[in-house]
């Protein structure tokens, strides 16, 4: 019989593209997802990677492009920032509207601040609940849902297994969000980005012990996790990492 594989894909901004080398390197290695969540830059690659898209494809559309590519200024009664530009570019390459309509399971980790607490979002309008799941608290606007408001769901879980847990024989979490020293810091953005990593830090450790196999590049904590203009360096050294990865075979 067949064991049933699930990839939890991490938050990690524009680090997420190391997100698409792991998942290129361990397809290669004969290990596809059965199930995908996804948190923040995780929630985004594992949409486009449900909806279907090549490696390749995804790289080309998402390419030079962070998170702060598509956002513009805005009077910031919750968020610096807006994310109508990102809204668009997905809207531009995937079509599918209702995330239960995806080729491969998708579950989406949002925080639900009415309530205080994470969600795993499995049905519903795509679109909406990926914006929340990469709206960074202050920096981004929250997505009102249902009368609820809702951000980034690394504030609460930045490693997604817990909806693999019961559903899947096999777990692969990665990890894309390493901590980095900063000498200093030259605005606004910056600090609440670095604040906002520092918190998510914590709630990824305590999970690592759940999964059967963790993966975490080498190297990321180089890159700026709101600086997309090394997406090929970043997919290079994921699928780096994981090409030379001695994984067991899960059987």
């Amino acid at each position: 019989m067949q064991m049933k594989i699930g990839i939890a894909l991490g938050g990690g901004g524009a680090r997420g593209f190391a997100h698409l080398g792991v998942l290129k390197a361990l397809e290669e290695k004969g290990i596809k997802p059965d199930v995908i969540s996804g948190v923040s830059a995780g929630a985004l690659i594992g949409a486009f990677i449900a909806s279907g898209f090549s490696y390749s494809k995804i790289l080309r559309a998402l390419k030079n492009k962070g998170v702060m590519a598509y956002s513009k200024w805005q009077y910031p009664r919750h968020g610096l920032f807006s994310l109508n530009g990102l809204e668009k570019e997905v809207k531009k390459h995937i079509k599918t509207k209702l995330i239960e309509n995806l080729k491969i399971p998708l579950f989406i980790a949002v925080s639900n601040l009415n309530d205080g607490r994470i969600e795993y979002i499995k049905e519903g309008d795509l679109i909406e609940y990926l914006l929340a799941s990469v709206s960074i608290p202050v920096l981004f606007s929250p997505v009102l849902i249902n009368d609820k408001m809702y951000v980034d769901g690394g504030l609460f879980d930045n490693l997604p297994i817990s909806p693999l847990l019961n559903k899947c024989d096999v777990i692969i979490a990665v990890n894309v969000s390493p901590i980095q020293k900063i000498e200093k810091f030259d605005n606004l953005v910056q600090v609440a980005s670095r604040t906002f990593q520092l918190g998510v830090h914590s709630n990824v450790i305590r999970h690592k012990e759940k999964c059967s196999l963790l993966i975490e590049p080498k190297g990321l904590r180089n890159y700026e996790i709101l600086n997309g203009n090394k997406a090929q360096e970043i997919f290079k050294l994921g699928y780096d990492y994981t090409k030379n990865l001695d994984i067991p075979k899960f059987e």
